[in-house]
């Protein structure tokens, strides 16, 4: 074996955890997110002559994650699965339920009502298409601007603005629904 298969099998050893955890944080599910670390390191045996060392290992191979977290979110987004919508609007586009346009009543105070909140909240942006889920994780959870998640997702800025509206709306009758009606 190679000095360089040897270091590469040693990142696998040491890296693999945290580089999971990482791709967890952003994609929620197990399999995908495993997968792409499997890519993660495929590509970093491909590239291990372009190492030079000037940064840690693992932080070359996080820059890497997040170049192949990318790829895998622009790839599911231009795959997009059919929505059907009918709780929200109509054939010509109005609201068929004025009720998710008013204001919750229940506030919502630490601990473990917080903690149920948020559980909940993750549930549901899982249980978005995916072309939305990767749009609000994108703007809301890592906190990127419009633009830059217009041009990681190659869309157009009302399209993004539509995508979030439509998002949140969703959220917000699944949270109603998984959380405030079990109350």
């Amino acid at each position: 074996m190679t000095q360089e298969h040897e270091e590469i099998n040693t990142w696998i050893e040491r890296y693999s955890e945290p580089l999971l955890n990482r791709a967890l944080s952003t994609m929620r599910n197990k399999e995908d997110a495993m997968d792409v670390v499997q890519e993660v390191f495929i590509a970093a045996a491909a590239a291990y002559h372009t190492f030079e060392g000037k940064s840690t290992p693992l932080t070359w191979l996080l820059h890497i994650l997040k170049n192949k977290t990318a790829d895998f979110y622009r790839d599911k987004y231009r795959k997009p699965e059919v929505v059907n919508m009918p709780e929200f609007f109509d054939r010509t586009g109005a609201w068929t339920d004025d009720s998710v346009l008013h204001e919750w009543s229940r506030g919502i105070e630490e601990g473990e009502d917080r903690h149920a909140l948020m559980n909940t909240l993750d549930n549901c942006i899982d249980h978005l298409p995916s072309q939305w889920k990767v749009t609000v994780k994108l703007y809301y959870i890592e906190e990127k601007k419009a633009n830059e998640v217009c041009q990681e997702l190659n869309i157009a800025t009302t399209n993004l603005w539509k995508i979030l509206q439509r998002s949140r709306m969703q959220l917000r009758k699944c949270i109603e629904v998984n959380w405030f009606e079990k109350l």
